[in-house]
C-alpha cells in the first residue's frame, strides 16, 4: 500500500514537472528549425577533411538538411573559412613553467545565398586548461578531449546561427 502511494506521488510529480517545463517553452536542444532556403546546403571549407567541417555536416544531416557534395548555382553555401586554436598563459608555477592556459578556439565562416553578398560570422569559445608536466600523458588526453568538446560546441553554434537566419 505504502509503495503504491509512493509510486503514484512520484508519477504525479513527474507529470507536473513535465507540464510546467513544456508550458514555459522549454525544449531539449538538438533539433533546429532552419529556413526553407537552407534545407539544401553546400558546405565548403579550407580544410574539407577537418573535424569541424565533419561535425557541421553531421549536425546538418541530423536536422534533415540535404548536404550536397558539389556546389550548385541556386543552392546556398556555408563556407568555413577558418578555425584555429590559440592559447594564452593564465598562471605560472613558482619555477616559471606554465600552470594554466586559456584555450581560445576561433571560428570564421560565411553563408552565401544566390545573388546576395555573403553573410559573415565569427565567434570564439574559451576554456581553461591546467597543465602539469608531471602527468603529461593524462594532460595531453585531457587537452584532446577539451578540443573535441570545443569543436562540438562550435558546430552546434554554427547550426544555431543558421537557425536564426531569415530571408
Amino acid at each position: 500500500m505504502y509503495k503504491l502511494s509512493l509510486v503514484i506521488k512520484s508519477l504525479i510529480i513527474a507529470l507536473l514537472t513535465t507540464s510546467l517545463l513544456s508550458a514555459c517553452g522549454f525544449q531539449l536542444r538538438g533539433d533546429y528549425l532552419l529556413d526553407d532556403d537552407l534545407q539544401t546546403l553546400y558546405v565548403s571549407s579550407s580544410d574539407i577533411h577537418g573535424e569541424l567541417t565533419r561535425l557541421v555536416k553531421l549536425n546538418l544531416t541530423r536536422n534533415q538538411v540535404n548536404v550536397l557534395k558539389h556546389s550548385k548555382a541556386d543552392v546556398p553555401e556555408l563556407r568555413i573559412l577558418s578555425d584555429k586554436l590559440d592559447r594564452r598563459t593564465l598562471s605560472l608555477f613558482s619555477n616559471g613553467q606554465v600552470a594554466e592556459y586559456e584555450l581560445i578556439y576561433s571560428v570564421h565562416y560565411q553563408v552565401r545565398f544566390t545573388g546576395e553578398d555573403a553573410r559573415d560570422f565569427r565567434f570564439e569559445l574559451y576554456r581553461d586548461y591546467q597543465d602539469d608536466p608531471n602527468i603529461a600523458l593524462a594532460k595531453s588526453r585531457e587537452l584532446s578531449l577539451l578540443l573535441s568538446e570545443m569543436r562540438t560546441s562550435a558546430a552546434d553554434k554554427i547550426l544555431r546561427d543558421l537557425a536564426r537566419i531569415q530571408r
